[in-house]
């Protein structure tokens, strides 16, 4: 097998978008894993649309990525806007869900880091009741200290998991990943925000019908009142795309 992960793979303002179907979701993941080296996927929202089209170091770490999955209707009204596809959006704890799902199918392993320690314990009960088979070979909390992150990243490296889940707490959130990429060996890693929380049921996710409609933003900006100002940059994105439509070939 080459290097080369058949999926179709769009551009949106500059930044890559992959189209993964749901049942090609199953294949897909099995042949990054046949590949032998180290796989990020990316949750994109609007939000970090807009950060990867002006961060250099964020902007690297979604153009690098394995695979960059649209979490907001924006993201796929954008692409249908400009280029008539019709993009996947996928709610990120079904997505987790159906990794999970797929790892376990075969008895595959991950490590979980991050999130506060009784809440990483009570994520890893939930996660080994419902997906028995998956094995989990490590776990830690998020809040490390920096002397300790050499032996963390060792730890990882050693336990070789299929998919390392990394969660709130981690300082650098998606950054560390990004940073420590080479070091952590192979397989599949993924930021999954406060899952953790949710696995742990501590939070709820958005409803079916709450993120079908894209309303899944007016709860996440209650529960963070500054969210409400991003109202702002989705305009800006808005005008983007009405500019790349006029006049960008």
């Amino acid at each position: 097998m080459g290097d080369e992960v058949t999926r179709e793979r769009v551009n949106l303002l500059k930044v890559p978008i992959d189209i993964v179907a749901p049942d090609q979701l199953v294949s897909l993941v099995y042949e990054l894993l046949a590949l032998g080296k180290e796989q990020n996927i990316v949750l994109l929202s609007l939000w970090d649309l807009l950060r990867a089209r002006r961060s250099g170091e964020y902007r690297s770490y979604v153009l690098n990525a394995a695979l960059v999955i649209p979490i907001s209707k924006s993201i796929v009204s954008g692409i249908r806007f400009l280029s008539g596809r019709k993009a996947v959006r996928y709610m990120p704890f079904d997505f987790v869900i159906n990794i999970l799902t797929i790892l376990e199918s075969r008895e595959f392993s991950s490590y979980l880091l991050g999130g506060k320690k009784h809440i990483l314990l009570k994520t890893e009960k939930n996660i080994r009741q419902t997906f028995p088979r998956l094995r989990i070979v490590g776990r830690f909390p998020g809040a490390f200290k920096r002397q300790e992150e050499a032996t963390i990243i060792e730890a990882i490296r050693k336990a070789a998991p299929s998919l390392l889940l990394v969660g709130k707490g981690v300082r650098g959130e998606e950054r560390w990943i990004a940073k420590n990429s080479a070091a952590l060996g192979k397989g599949l890693r993924l930021w999954c925000s406060d899952l953790f929380d949710v696995f742990a049921e501590r939070k709820k996710h958005p409803s079916r019908t709450t993120f079908d409609h894209g309303l899944e933003w007016i709860g996440y900006s209650f529960q963070n009142p500054s969210k409400f100002f991003r109202i702002f940059p989705y305009v800006y994105y808005n005008l983007l795309l009405v500019i790349y439509k006029l006049f960008v070939k």
